[in-house]
């Protein structure tokens, strides 16, 4: 059975408001909510971006039944992995084993706020698999010191290990960080529908097992709607607020400032984004936008509805309608 999570987007909403926000999409009976981890949000307009830490503990003790995720953490620049893995353990026991921690490499956007410039892809991913190694030693609660190329640990320990094992999922784009996470990571994250992806992660770890064999490696997507009862009032909120998302990840990933992200969608038209995200009242055609990641083989995916202001009554009165949509699809 495919689960439908609810997206927490700290880019356009503030912290009480997505605490809020959470206990609304637990009761409205989505399966799980991801939490984006930005310093800053892509457009000016967009307007916030509170610490993702700090959020998802109030949102652990306000939920009681959803599962919690980062989507997603980069453990290799603004944070140390050891700080991540000392993070992932405590939100774990906090939320009594709801949380998954999904890592990636990392946007410009976020991580060059700490002066270290912004390294090459190959580099962020090979930063990012020692990160993993660091991250799954400290999770055993034993001492660790550990002396890599980019990182190093010394006599470190997690004192507080929860006794369900934080799972980790890992964003992943073609073969090459396929070939190496999928030994490393649990589950598969993915922000395009492509079929090959989800192959390819299935044989590399039939290959390699990795922790997570034997209780199933989930592929995690998400989707961008805009629901509203006006078309038109919600493809200008999705112009407004999403229009950075057509520029594909080779193209986000190195824009540095929301300034960058205001040039680089100057000439995007309300309908060029129209074209890519479902907007409107219609559900059937928000769900149908939801297919392709289904026929790709994906196991979750979550949902985000664009705009703060359009949150609660989203979440009171079309999520639960979509959801019903969505399960039959599933």
């Amino acid at each position: 059975m495919v689960r439908f999570g609810y997206t927490l987007m700290g880019e356009q909403s503030g912290p009480r408001e997505l605490v809020r926000y959470a206990q609304a999409a637990e009761d409205a009976g989505f399966d799980f909510e991801v939490s984006s981890d930005h310093y800053s949000p892509w457009l000016v307009s967009q307007g916030h971006s509170p610490y993702a830490w700090t959020v998802l503990g109030a949102v652990a003790h306000a939920t009681s039944r959803v599962e919690l995720m980062t989507y997603v953490t980069c453990p290799t620049m603004r944070y140390h992995p050891a700080v991540v893995a000392q993070k992932a353990a405590t939100l774990q026991i906090l939320s009594e084993g709801r949380f998954v921690l999904g890592l990636g490499s990392g946007e410009s956007l976020n991580e060059h706020v700490v002066g270290q410039g912004w390294p090459n892809v190959d580099v962020r991913q090979d930063r990012l698999v020692e990160a993993i190694e660091i991250i799954r030693e400290l999770h055993s609660g034993e001492l660790l010191t550990y002396v890599g190329e980019h990182f190093r640990v010394d006599s470190a320990r997690i004192w507080d290990v929860p006794d369900t094992q934080v799972e980790i999922g890992v964003a992943v784009s073609g073969p090459e960080s396929i070939g190496s996470f999928a030994p490393l990571a649990d589950h598969m994250i993915a922000v395009e529908p492509q079929a090959e992806l989800v192959e390819q992660w299935d044989e590399a770890r039939s290959a390699d097992a990795g922790p997570g064999t034997g209780k199933g490696s989930r592929k995690i997507g998400q989707v961008p709607v805009s629901w509203d009862p006006d078309e038109e009032t919600a493809i200008q909120r999705a112009h407004d607020q999403f229009r950075w998302f057509g520029g594909g990840w080779p193209v986000n990933a190195d824009l540095t400032t929301p300034a960058g992200f205001e040039a680089a969608s100057k000439f995007v038209r309300p309908e060029d984004v129209a074209s890519s995200i479902a907007c409107g009242p219609d559900l059937d055609a928000i769900a149908e936008s939801v297919r392709p990641y289904l026929e790709a083989g994906f196991t979750d995916v979550a949902l985000v509805q664009i705009g703060d202001e359009a949150q609660d009554r989203f979440l009171a009165e079309a999520a639960g309608p979509l959801l019903e949509k969505l399960r039959a699809l599933g």
